[in-house]
């Protein structure tokens, strides 16, 4: 028989600057995300496990010692490359037996109405598209250039780049951006207006600096959730 679909205990959170990416825009403190928390865990890579041992054993042997961050993360990265395969072989079951759980429970795992697989509220693809910072305004206008002026930068340093070249403009080079934020805000917060009470509304044409850059990162907060 179908298991019993157990109450979705839902959270509300605010989302904002992210801890982990101070680039990512900052939204109204009113945007919502709802997750269903009766979700399966996401699967462990055999990397989380080794840092999670590395991460208990420096509790052990310093209990009261508050940990860098960056300085854990890089020494464990350089310990995790200097292991043999087989001293990697053991991380490699945990993750290999996590895998066949979490398989097993998303199997069983009936979302609540309204939530996909991934334990997400679905998205409507007609709904406005959130508007963009005035960060992610000035990004679409220069990443094509920067990505022209350095072929080889990944995602994610590309975007470290523009952050650093956004934090060098004064306040009076920034209101240009501010402003077009603003009104793509304006535009926004009346379509919302008009898709909830039902009616038509006008689509940006300017996609590009609409909507984009947070979706992408969106996936990847997914990813992220699976390492947990």
């Amino acid at each position: 028989s179908a298991p019993k679909q157990q109450e979705p205990r839902l959270e509300n959170q605010k989302t904002g600057p992210s801890p982990l990416n101070p680039y990512r825009p900052a939204y109204r403190a009113d945007t919502m995300m709802r997750k269903d928390l009766n979700k399966p865990k996401g699967k462990t890579s055999a990397y989380a496990f080794f840092v999670q041992t590395c991460r208990e054993e420096h509790r052990k042997k310093n209990p009261e010692q508050s940990v860098n961050f960056a300085e854990f993360s890089k020494k464990c990265s350089e310990r995790w490359k200097a292991l043999s395969p087989g001293e990697k072989k053991r991380f490699e079951d945990m993750a290999k037996a996590d895998k066949v759980r979490y398989n097993r429970e998303m199997r069983d795992y009936v979302p609540p109405k309204g939530f996909g697989k991934r334990g997400r509220k679905r998205k409507d693809p007609n709904a406005p598209k959130r508007p963009p910072s005035a960060f992610f305004v000035f990004c679409s206008e220069y990443r094509p250039s920067v990505k022209q002026q350095y072929p080889g930068l990944s995602i994610g340093d590309c975007a470290k780049k523009l952050g650093e070249m956004w934090s060098k403009l004064s306040q009076s080079e920034k209101l240009p951006y501010e402003e077009k934020a603003q009104k793509l805000r304006e535009k926004y917060d009346r379509d919302m207006v008009a898709y909830r009470g039902g009616g038509t509304y006008a689509r940006n044409p300017d996609s590009s600096a609409q909507g984009g850059e947070e979706e992408d990162e969106e996936g990847e907060d997914d990813e992220e959730e699976d390492d947990e």
